[in-house]
């Protein structure tokens, strides 16, 4: 089977223990964070050979990093050892009307100053099905952002599937380019995109008709989410399918949770899964993004079903303490199937 190539940048996570917020910590709970890293952990442990490319410095706690991802069974043999420092995530986790918080200390990083010369895409790709690459990359300098679009051009040369999670960080964008300037580009490039409406809207302005966020009480109307859709592919005619993931936050610990997937004719959507005692949410769209690609992988005639199998894996994600997703296909099966003990709505 071929690879399923990620690119981004992975940081060291610091998390406040239990519900502390970190002015009252004296330690911190240490662990490594990264949508493109995440997204390859998933298809991993789905067994999906996957390289995950990346820059890291010449320091132990890089090589920690690198000793996790094999310890995945993700492939380490492209990332790129150069720079200073590993970028860093603080999180503190939210707890009721609280919400969670995360700080980033990622300037200057080995991954941001990389050099847009030292990655041999065709090298790279030579064995690979697919590249995914988040919104995240191009925002963190001009150097990634030059890197993504060579990884792009080069995948749509050799007709492998691209995929991309839109992802839009607006605290991330700080080089002098916004957004709406840098991504139009290389979302062009991309067969399968990933976003929600907030990000459509921020960086493409393109939004949902008769829809207001503020109103839903939690409460996502999923059929609303075609005009998206239709929009984004309009704008991006390389795009084969749209997926939207449907975030109805109720408070920190409780958020009801499920997805869309429209391929120019139908508009698919998912269960809606009642998340009523949330562990850990961040990673959950890069779990679903992982599951999704597992799905189109696995069932490339049945596209309901890779969006159920995308949608319970990241449900199920909500429970794991960490960025990775770390549930078995068994389990997302059972999920889907009702048989566990899991709150689902239908």
């Amino acid at each position: 089977m071929k690879k399923v190539i990620t690119f981004g940048e992975i940081m060291l996570r610091l998390g406040a223990p239990d519900y502390l917020r970190l002015t009252q910590c004296n330690h911190l709970d240490v662990s490594f964070a990264g949508a493109e890293a995440n997204v390859a952990v998933s298809l991993s442990n789905y067994g999906i050979p996957t390289d995950y490319i990346t820059c890291l410095p010449n320091n132990p706690i890089a090589d920690k990093c690198i000793k996790e991802l094999l310890s995945y069974k993700v492939g380490t043999e492209q990332i790129v050892r150069s720079g200073k420092r590993i970028g860093i995530l603080y999180l503190e986790t939210g707890s009721n009307a609280r919400p969670s918080r995360v700080f980033y200390d990622r300037e200057n990083s080995a991954f941001a100053t990389m050099n847009p010369q030292i990655l041999d895409w065709q090298e790279i790709l030579k064995d690979a099905q697919w590249l995914h690459w988040t919104g995240i990359t191009p925002a963190l300098s001009e150097n990634t952002a030059e890197i993504c679009r060579q990884a792009i051009k080069t995948a749509n040369a050799m007709g492998i599937t691209v995929s991309c999670d839109i992802n839009y960080r607006g605290n991330l964008w700080n080089y002098g380019k916004e957004a709406s300037e840098v991504m139009p580009e290389l979302v062009a490039g991309c067969d399968i995109i990933l976003g929600n409406e907030e990000d459509c809207e921020k960086v493409f302005a393109i939004k949902p008709q008769d829809f207001d966020a503020n109103q839903t009480n939690g409460q996502i109307e999923q059929s609303s989410f075609i005009s998206v859709c239709k929009q984004m592919m309009k704008k991006f005619p390389r795009c084969k399918k749209m997926a939207i993931t449907l975030r109805g936050a109720i408070n920190a610990n409780h958020n009801t949770w499920g997805g869309v997937l429209y391929d120019g004719n139908e508009l698919l959507q998912s269960q809606r899964y009642d998340i009523t005692d949330i562990v850990d949410r961040v990673g959950g769209g890069d779990s679903f993004m992982g599951g999704l690609i597992y799905g189109l992988l696995t069932y490339p005639e049945n596209n309901q079903k890779a969006l159920e199998f995308a949608a319970a894996a990241s449900c199920l994600k909500h429970t794991i303490k960490g960025d990775y997703n770390q549930v078995s296909i068994r389990e997302i099966e059972n999920l889907i199937n009702g048989s566990t003990s899991g709150r689902v709505q239908r």
